[in-house]
Parts: C-alpha cells; sequence; structure tokens
C-alpha cells in the first residue's frame, strides 16, 4: 500500500437485469481457516473476500478510499481472529476486487455490496471494524441497516473527511515541513488532490512521512513489508469516492441517533484523522479509547488495542 494511494495513510444507468449474488471459494484454504472467497455483486461488480477467525462475525471495511484490505489481515496476525469470525473485503474498485462498468461508487450501492456479502456468507447480523475512511462507509450503512449490525468497532476513523484534511492532515504537514508561507495550501478554491501531492511529496523526500502517521520510523517499514508479494492492485475506487459527495458530509452529528454500541479507538499522534477528531463525536452507547500511536494501531500498539477490543467485547456482552 502506498502512502500516496490511501487517504488512510494522509486522503451512476439503469440495470436491464438483475443477476442474484454468488460466490465462489478460492484457492487459499487450506492448512488454515482462512477463505478466499468471491461475491458476484447483483451488478456484476467481483467483490474479493478473505474469512478467517471464530466467534462473531466482525466486517472490516477499509480506508483508503481504496486501501484494500489485505494489510490489515496480515498485520493482525491473529489478533482480530481470536476475537472475531473476520470478514476482509476489497471494496468495489479496490485492491483484488474488480470496478462497476456503470461508474456507481455511490453510498447506497457500496451499503448494497455490504449486505449481499453477508447474505451470500449466510449471516444474519454481525459487527462492523472500520479503519479511516472505513468509519464514513460504516456510519452509511447503519443508518441504512442497523437491524444487522450488532456494534461498530472504529479504528483511526474520520467522520468527517473535510475536517480532517483541513484542520489536521494539511496542518500538520505544513508544521512538520517548515513552510514559511502556508496559504497556498489552505486555498480551498484549489482541488484538494493539487493541495495534498506537494506536500505528501516533500515529506517522502525529507523521510517524515513517518512522524505524520506513526509512532516511530520503525512502525513505516512494518506497513511497507505488507507490499511485498502482492499482484497488480485495482485504484479505481480512490479516484472516485474523493469525488463522490455521498462521502462528504460531516457524520459527526448523525452518531448522536446510533443505538448501536461503538468502540471509538483513536490515536494522540494520529495526524491523518486529528487528535482531537473525538471530540465531535457522540454515540449514545460509545467506548472511547485513547491511544498514544499514529494512525495504524496494528502497528504501534498491538496491546493496547488488543486491550480495547477485550474491554468493548465485555461491556456490551459481544
Amino acid at each position: 500500500m502506498s502512502r500516496i494511494t490511501a487517504f488512510s495513510m494522509g486522503v451512476s444507468v439503469l440495470f436491464l437485469f438483475i443477476a442474484t449474488p454468488s460466490f465462489v471459494v478460492g484457492e487459499e484454504a487450506a492448512s488454515s481457516n482462512l477463505q478466499s472467497i468471491t461475491v458476484t455483486t447483483s451488478d456484476g461488480v467481483d467483490l474479493y473476500v478473505e474469512v478467517t477467525g471464530e466467534g462473531t462475525p466482525c466486517l472490516y471495511l477499509h480506508g483508503g478510499p481504496g486501501a484494500a484490505s489485505d494489510w490489515m489481515r496480515k498485520l493482525s496476525d491473529g489478533l482480530l481472529e481470536k476475537h472475531f469470525r473476520m470478514v476482509y473485503l476489497d471494496q468495489r474498485g479496490a485492491g483484488r476486487s474488480t470496478s462497476p462498468e456503470n461508474g456507481d461508487y455511490s453510498m447506497d450501492r457500496m451499503v448494497a455490496d455490504f449486505e449481499e456479502v453477508r447474505e451470500a456468507l449466510g449471516i444474519n447480523e454481525w459487527l462492523t471494524m472500520g479503519h479511516s475512511f472505513g468509519g464514513i462507509l460504516q456510519m452509511g450503512y447503519v443508518k441504512r441497516h442497523p437491524d444487522v449490525i450488532k456494534g461498530m468497532i472504529m479504528l483511526s476513523c474520520s467522520l468527517d473527511l473535510n475536517e480532517s484534511l483541513e484542520s489536521s492532515w494539511i496542518p500538520r504537514a505544513v508544521e512538520l515541513l517548515e513552510i514559511a508561507d502556508p496559504a497556498p495550501y489552505y486555498d480551498q478554491s484549489v482541488p484538494r488532490l493539487e493541495r495534498l501531492m506537494p506536500l505528501i511529496r516533500q515529506m517522502q523526500e525529507k523521510d517524515i512521512f513517518w512522524k505524520f502517521a506513526y509512532a516511530s520510523k520503525k512502525s513505516e517499514a512494518v506497513m511497507d513489508t505488507t507490499n511485498e508479494g502482492v499482484a497488480k492492485r485495482n485504484h479505481d475506487l480512490q479516484a472516485a469516492a474523493m469525488g463522490c459527495k455521498d462521502y462528504q458530509e460531516d457524520f459527526r452529528p448523525a452518531t448522536a441517533e446510533v443505538t448501536v454500541p461503538v468502540l471509538f479507538f483513536y490515536g494522540r499522534n494520529d495526524w491523518m484523522v486529528g487528535p482531537e477528531h473525538y471530540k465531535g463525536v457522540s454515540f449514545p452507547e460509545m467506548m472511547l479509547y485513547g491511544s498514544d500511536v499514529g494512525h495504524f494501531a496494528i502497528i504501534d500498539n498491538r496491546t493496547d488495542l488488543d486491550k480495547a477490543i477485550t474491554a468493548y467485547r465485555a461491556k456490551y456482552d459481544l
């Protein structure tokens, strides 16, 4: 996963017929309980899914947009699987999944994908776990189908992309780079990507990107290893989602209406989302857990993440 392709590391045609969702078990299900599955959606997209672990089913919704799910499964190394039956999904247009011919990346269609995966796997209800942009997808899902969601785990999630990027991402990058005249980077009349990319390049050139997203330089190196041996990835979701108005609203006010129990895990050194982003979140049933980590707790402090999930499960009997 490149540092540039995922925001989580920094930033519709009528159908002539409706196909029934289907799934095919892949060849990876061998010595472990890992199953590689393809779910073909009702609009013809092949969604790549990996299922592993025991216990309550939990759908993992990756960030990015478009970062795919394999890095989290690899870095979990059993941590998440000891708690849940993890369902790692590469969203449409991301990773090993295909892209929709009609270009539909709307929230409604994305949520329909989640439901078709759930039905294909024969799951009645499950938890959701999102990272970064995955928090926004969780909000869209729970709003439309609260009856199938037992609870939500939000790991370093942004619920307002604009706030995270404009109030944390850009200011922190400007600070780290010691930019004398930062005004051009705050000029919202300029497309955001045009403002972000120069900052990313400069941080990479100075080899200080890790200070932006990780607790240590070593953590950045660990993330880089997840790219090894990976075949061609699909990146179509990245640009499509960033340009889709469905994902641009501030979802934090809507948290007050969500009744399922939520673990909101945030990093005190997470500048991609913002160390104080949690202050606008008001889930009625929420366990708020802050940790001295960056954007990737699974790397920076596995023990703290494990403690948080264990406490969440115990409190809400999940």
